[in-house]
């Protein structure tokens, strides 16, 4: 797929014409589970900045960023290379990364699952930056679930207490350069665990997904993009009408190897009490409840990470 097989839809529309902003955006999701957002209005500087601590941090020794591994089962802090695998996958991925959660006051309904952030003390601005792009991401994805609302025929505001106070993650990823005879790829065949995921475009190619038709698709945005995804718990929730697209990163061509990969997905969550049950407005004779059951959020995240070996 071109860059202009999935077409951008401006953020700009939001403000503008939020009916064809939500129009556009939740028919690409429903036919791809993917929507790229161009024009977002976030500060590329301080993105800018957020990627090169996450790049700064990458770059100590290894025995360094171990000091910040294990925290709450990899839900904070480093996670090394060769950890997460796909689910049904032999190999892990070859990548390491970061997680940053999301702080809460003491006494916090949710303390006893969610953890601490951790930080790096050898990265003095790691925290300022890294914490304003996940601030920065949380909102962007609280309007983007406004037009999924919207597009389902609920409320606008629907999914705004489903979310409050959730257990979203943002996730600093590398890559690093592949050898010849490297096992494995960057990172195995997956669809994600949360309600969506927002990432910022990669300065490296490499994130596929797979269409209906069982081809895989490339998608390059182009630079000032968001792609958009929609994860297992909201496909639950809507009963498979936006679906949640198995997707994949996989390795360079041979001129590209010698070159590092980063990445910033944030995976938003619905609160952990939240209970995810069908939406009746996605049931129909030719769609049938697949859920007559419902689960937690925090229920359903648990079954997952125990599936990837992230818990």
């Amino acid at each position: 797929m071109s860059n202009s097989a999935i077409a951008p839809v401006s953020f700009s529309l939001y403000a503008k014409d939020f009916t064809r902003f939500s129009q556009e955006l939740g028919a690409s999701f429903e036919r791809y589970g993917f929507a790229v957002l161009s024009d977002y209005d976030l500060d590329q500087a301080r993105i800018d900045a957020a990627v090169d601590a996450a790049k700064a941090f990458f770059a100590l020794p290894v025995d360094t960023k171990k000091q910040y591994a294990g925290v709450k089962g990899g839900a904070r802090g480093y996670i090394p290379f060769g950890v997460e695998t796909a689910k049904g996958a032999d190999h892990y991925d070859l990548k390491e990364f970061w997680h940053m959660g999301r702080d809460l006051p003491p006494g916090h309904r949710f303390r006893a699952h969610m953890a601490d952030n951790v930080w790096p003390a050898e990265i003095p601005a790691f925290k300022h930056s890294v914490s304003w792009l996940y601030n920065a991401l949380d909102g962007m994805g609280g309007k983007v679930l406004e037009a999924i609302a919207n597009y389902l025929k609920l409320n606008r505001d629907f999914f705004a207490p489903t979310v409050k106070d959730g257990n979203s993650v943002l996730r600093l990823l590398h890559y690093p350069p592949i050898p010849v005879d490297a096992t494995g790829v960057r990172a195995g065949a997956h669809g994600d665990i949360n309600t969506i995921t927002l990432l910022l475009g990669a300065e490296e190619g490499g994130l596929e997904v797979l269409d209906r038709d069982g081809q895989w698709l490339p998608i390059n945005p182009p630079p000032g993009c968001l792609v958009i995804n929609i994860g297992d718990m909201l496909e639950r929730l809507t009963n498979h009408v936006l679906p949640s697209t198995v997707h994949r990163v996989v390795n360079p061509p041979p001129e590209r190897r010698g070159f590092a990969r980063y990445s910033t997905p944030f995976f938003l969550h619905f609160a952990s009490d939240y209970e995810i049950k069908t939406l009746p407005s996605c049931v129909t004779a030719e769609n049938p409840d697949r859920y007559p059951e419902s689960i937690t959020a925090d229920e359903f995240l648990q079954q997952r990470l125990r599936e990837i070996k992230l818990a």
